[in-house]
């Protein structure tokens, strides 16, 4: 593996656990604070953290010039897919009496290796390290 690969891996991390914690901390705010039930607690602490990380990712993972509303119609097109979904089997999780920290973590999880991919190989592909 190129060093710039990994370079660039380790940077999609950290972006993505600092989205994390503000996914974590939001979703903690109006789980905890605000007593909301989990699943608007959860999309709207997804929504923030989605925000953050396409900002600094865009700019400083993959380096790109790719037009914004284009780049970002993409990522929206992976979210309309893994939100409903995530969503629903976290609300059947919940249900299920599973506790939503776990549930939010493995959603994390997920999220991070199938955004990393889709940002890889879909939004940014033959787009990277075009920004000046």
């Amino acid at each position: 593996m190129k060093k710039d690969s990994i370079l660039q891996m380790v940077k999609f991390t950290l972006f993505s656990a600092s989205a994390g914690m503000i996914q974590v901390g939001s979703f903690a705010v109006f789980s905890e604070v605000f007593g909301w039930q989990y699943w608007p607690a959860y999309l709207l602490s997804l929504i923030l953290s989605i925000v953050w990380n396409f900002t600094f990712n865009r700019r400083y993972t993959f380096k790109s010039a790719a037009n914004v509303p284009v780049a970002m119609a993409k990522l929206f097109g992976f979210y309309a897919v893994f939100t409903p979904v995530s969503t629903y089997l976290g609300h059947l999780a919940d249900k299920a009496g599973i506790n939503e920290y776990i549930i939010l973590a493995v959603t994390l999880l997920s999220n991070f290796v199938l955004e990393f991919l889709f940002s890889k190989l879909v939004i940014y592909k033959n787009q990277e390290n075009t920004r000046k």
